[in-house]
């Protein structure tokens, strides 16, 4: 176990990094922030010379790469963090200098264990990719095919198992300095993160990962998941078909080549809303760099290391919550909320719903391309401390991926509205999982799943209850008194008393 001398020194080292860019002033300033954090935060900008606008994303980005990973968690929690920082959090691209190709080389031959002329014919030593945890390098398979070849950097799970243990600590000892730090559930939030991160440092958890959306979006046909080469991949290898397309950051060239952007942003939109809700599994980093454009106005995602998953009553709960903030239907979400256990049952729902209406009425009046699903999140977060939410980690990716994929859409298309865009998908779904035809439908499988299990339930009490064997069946017994002797003399006595009965009555019998 790390020693607390320890992690004290990585936050203070940290904490200089984060005080030259300005990071620790909000801390300073929130009311909120426990006095032996603000002291901290002090003594880490003892010297640092403080600029006026902080770079947050600038100061995760120097700290390495655990703390980018970390930092994108963060972007979804402007409760935790502030608005401010969240916002520019939303930066960190993940973008790091490569490692050199002779390194990168020893780690696929020791991956695979066997030379790599037998799996490529060519590998380019320049990488078309370097991030946090790994690098990319494009190559041709020996039979000829253009692939991507995903390698993970040497070190990096040690690297993030050590700030992992050291963000768990520090969380620790937050969580226990207030109710406001409690309430908040930094721990819940790290092991969240840390989840993550342990998946993703796992390829051949991202291969299954990009498999099976491949196989959930083949009713999107033109939103495209490449192909993964399981022959080729481990878990510290992967290789996937490569995508020869125009990334969907650089504009002008889309321009240029003719695509349709409103159509593109469309799609996406589509997409991601058919992921998360009628799926329940999603790609969650569809930022700019890993979309790309392909001939047809068709869309290709990259990158599957971070994948939402949503149960079918938590998908149910999110369709109703978005189409009641569309529809302007805000006692119904205040419901749902209330069903869902987000707001205690101490709370009035009439209140929470005037709440909400609070937060969604000066949107609806908004121009379309003024109203945000982002803004609408941060407005949502800014009521959760007056109504006593504690905040739910299973829907962190899904909030950080909605507010992406809007920043995306809303960069191909300016006028787009998510929620026009979703109104009618989300208004399908519900009528279909929700509505009378759907209930019958449910009720009648379930009936029928009821219906199979009957034989092995009948097993099972049989098993418990068994048949009688040969022995006839005993006559009733009189109850009797049993009487607690103790111990001692008496004891003595009731037991010698009891074996002269028992000799008298074999001598009689006999």
């Amino acid at each position: 176990m790390t020693a607390s001398t320890t992690h004290v020194w990585r936050l203070l080292k940290w904490g200089r990094i984060l005080a030259r860019h300005g990071a620790l002033s909000g801390i300073e300033r929130d009311p909120n922030t426990p006095a032996p954090v603000r002291r901290l935060a002090r003594i880490a900008r003892i010297g640092a010379r403080v600029p006026k606008i902080p770079r947050y994303a600038d100061a995760f980005q120097a700290i390495g790469p655990a703390a980018i990973k970390l930092g994108q968690t963060l972007a979804t929690r402007p409760d935790l963090v502030g608005e401010a920082a969240a916002h520019d959090l939303l930066r960190l691209q993940d973008q790091l200098s490569p490692v050199p190709y002779a390194t990168i080389e020893a780690a696929m031959l020791a991956s695979f264990g066997r030379p790599l002329e037998d799996l490529y014919s060519r590998i380019e030593q320049v990488p078309v990719g370097a991030a946090s945890i790994a690098q990319v390098h494009r190559a041709v398979t020996t039979d000829g095919r253009q692939v991507a070849v995903k390698v993970l950097r040497p070190g990096v799970e040690d690297e993030f198992a050590r700030a992992i243990d050291t963000y768990s600590w520090a969380a620790a000892q937050l969580e226990a300095l207030s109710p406001e730090a409690a309430r908040l559930r930094p721990r819940l939030t790290i092991e969240t993160f840390k989840r993550w991160t342990l998946r993703e440092l796992n390829f051949r958890r991202e291969a299954a990962s990009a498999s099976e959306l491949a196989e959930n979006m083949t009713a999107e046909s033109d939103f495209i998941v490449p192909q993964i080469d399981w022959a080729r991949s481990t878990a510290k290898v992967m290789t996937i078909e490569w995508i020869d397309g125009i990334k969907l950051s650089n504009r002008a060239a889309l321009v240029a080549a003719g695509y349709d952007l409103p159509a593109l942003a469309q799609l996406l939109v589509r997409a991601f809303l058919r992921q998360a809700i009628a799926d329940g599994f999603f790609h969650a980093d569809m930022h700019q760099g890993n979309l790309f454009a392909l001939p047809g106005n068709r869309i290709a995602a990259i990158d599957f290391g971070i994948m939402g998953r949503i149960d079918r009553r938590a998908r149910v709960w999110l369709a109703e919550i978005l189409y009641g903030l569309i529809t302007g239907n805000y006692v119904r979400v205040a419901e749902i909320h209330f069903e869902a256990g987000y707001v205690p049952r101490h709370h009035d729902v009439n209140e929470f719903a005037t709440a909400l209406r609070a937060v969604g009425e000066p949107m609806r009046g908004l121009p379309v391309k003024d109203m945000s699903i982002g803004m609408m999140l941060d407005s949502l977060f800014s009521i959760t401390r007056d109504f006593d939410m504690v905040t739910q980690p299973h829907l962190l990716l899904l909030q950080k991926t909605m507010v992406m994929v809007e920043g995306v859409a809303t960069s191909l298309d300016p006028d787009i509205n998510l929620w026009s865009t979703a109104e009618p998908f989300v208004r399908d779904w519900i009528r279909g999982e929700l509505g009378p035809e759907a209930a019958l439908a449910d009720r009648l499988v379930e009936d029928f799943r009821l219906l199979t299990r009957l034989p092995d339930l009948v097993r099972r009490i049989e098993a418990h209850y068994p048949a009688a064997g040969g022995e006839p069946p005993a006559p009733p017994l009189r109850a009797i008194e049993i009487v607690r002797i103790g111990g001692g003399w008496r004891y003595g006595l009731v037991a010698l008393l009891a074996a002269a009965a028992g000799v008298v009555a074999t001598l009689l019998l006999g």
